[in-house]
């Protein structure tokens, strides 16, 4: 049972090694994914934490037949639950947002999805009630084939791990407020990723506007929560994943970043590396050696191995702190030596340098923007409240669009955080940063850094109501999230 596997078991079902063979070559019914409980040894603790399992237990899900999307969810949890599709674009009523595309699946039962699939790519699925994202509901969601000739893939699904209960986590965000900060606010109802109506605000100031809030010194704030580990693959450095490779072979690294509060530097050390996508979209090939990713952004890069036996890590470092986690190429006769949980020196906050290089390998058709929307990020860690253009989920005024639009949203960080945005339902490109403009990256989730601003486009294609929001997930429990609607 799913609820059984050990973190090794779990681990070991696929999640690093390209998942399992492609569902849809096994079967043409649904394919069952299970949300349960299962173990985890972290620094040598025990932790139960939640996941997504295959009923053979392979941890997350290939579709090779890029098609159609055709999924059993099964909720053997004590509550409910609801699994978004992070990337993908079906009719909004399959998108997994409670009280925007429909209510969460009841202990005990179960909720099928089926809907055509648009593009293949790296892409992944959590949990969007609640808290349950922290505690590891999530999992790697790839559309489409391995590569032909069976030219080797892994995944590096990254995460931050506390032995705290997310909802410990929340309310000590919340009880560093300021008393005068809390005032007024509204703390009944539920909160702004599950709350059943859109009349039932969570976390809010009613009437109150939420000027940025800029710390003291003008430095930027980083890193909410200060936590036990981090994961990739979830295991830690003390017990690494390694992923056995052929001298001089290429392969393809699928980084996914499912932390809830946590973005990270991608050090490949003394490999050579090529960016080709993100976000699951093709982008002009990019040589490096580091690269940034945000919460739930994902990054396809090519390694090139070494001829010789050996073992090379693929780390990811802590934006702004020197804890780092990753796994470990080696290959069959390669010495795999002990790394410490720690870089020699701090990584530096994300930035858009990267952003400003990515050009999209299939950009939108040109076209001028019909709507231009502005957006400001604003909020503060002084009351721990979050919010766009001034209010919290719950008392906010909806994005509004029309179909066939081609539609643009400037977005303003006002705050002394950075903030990754996901708009749920379409993938946009981004178009300017400030007042550069440029075709950028297609993606669906973009960081916008203290202080800047950032400009992305779409077309409004997939009519309903969507979630457009700050993937930190403590943020928009907080309430930086809106709904875009088609009118």
């Amino acid at each position: 049972m799913p609820g059984s596997l050990t973190r090794r078991q779990f681990a070991a079902s696929g999640l690093a090694a390209g998942l399992a063979p492609p569902a849809s070559a096994r079967a043409a019914e649904p394919i069952r994914l299970i949300v349960d409980h299962h173990s985890l040894e972290v620094n040598g603790k025990a932790a139960r934490v939640l996941g997504i399992c295959q009923p053979d237990g392979t941890a997350g899900l290939r579709i090779g037949d890029v098609q159609r999307f055709g999924v059993r969810v099964e909720n053997r949890l004590a509550e409910p639950t609801l699994i978004h599709w992070h990337g993908l674009t079906p009719p909004y009523r399959q998108d997994g947002v409670p009280g925007l595309s429909g209510p969460p699946i009841a202990p005990g039962g179960a909720a099928s999805y089926d809907f055509p699939l648009d593009f293949p790519g790296t892409f992944w699925m959590h949990s969007h009630v609640g808290l349950q994202e922290q505690s590891l509901l999530a999992a790697p969601l790839i559309i489409g084939e391995a590569a032909a000739g069976g030219a080797p893939e892994a995944t590096l699904f990254l995460h931050d791990f506390s032995f705290r209960t997310p909802e410990e986590i929340f309310a000590s965000l919340r009880g560093a407020a300021k008393p005068d900060a809390m005032a007024g606010m509204d703390m009944g109802g539920t909160t702004p990723s599950g709350h059943g109506d859109a009349s039932m605000p969570g976390m809010a100031m009613p009437g109150m506007a939420m000027p940025g809030m800029a710390m003291p010194d003008g430095k930027m704030d980083l890193n909410d929560v200060v936590y036990d580990a981090f994961l990739a693959n979830d295991r830690t450095l003390a017990d690494p994943y390694i992923v056995r490779v052929a001298p001089g072979e290429q392969l393809r690294l699928r980084v996914i970043n499912a932390a809830s509060a946590s973005n990270f530097h991608i050090d490949l050390g003394a490999l050579d590396g090529t960016l080709i996508a993100v976000d699951g979209h093709e982008v002009a090939p990019l040589r490096g050696g580091r690269f940034p990713v945000t919460m739930a952004q994902r990054l396809d890069l090519l390694l090139d191995l070494p001829a010789s036996q050996g073992a090379w890590p693929v780390l990811a470092i802590l934006e702004g702190g020197r804890q780092r986690t990753g796994l470990i190429l080696a290959t069959q006769r390669g010495a795999v030596r002990k790394l410490a949980p720690v870089a020699a020196e701090a990584a530096p906050p994300l930035d858009l340098t990267l952003e400003r290089r990515l050009a999209a390998a299939a950009p939108l058709p040109p076209r001028q923007a019909g709507r231009v929307l502005r957006v400001d990020l604003t909020g503060s860690m002084a009351g721990f409240v979050w919010g766009m253009n001034g209010v919290a989920y719950g008392h906010d005024a909806p994005l509004m669009v029309r179909a066939g639009e081609r539609v643009e949203i400037v977005m303003t960080n006002r705050t002394a955080m950075s903030h990754p945005m996901h708009l749920h339902g379409h993938v946009f490109q981004v178009v300017a940063i400030g007042a550069d403009r440029f075709a950028g990256a297609r993606r669906d989730t973009v960081l916008v850094p203290k202080g800047q601003s950032v400009t992305i486009a779409f077309d409004a294609d997939n009519p309903g109501i969507w979630a457009f929001h700050c993937h930190n997930l403590y943020h928009m429990q907080a309430g930086m999230m809106t709904s875009l609607r088609y009118g």
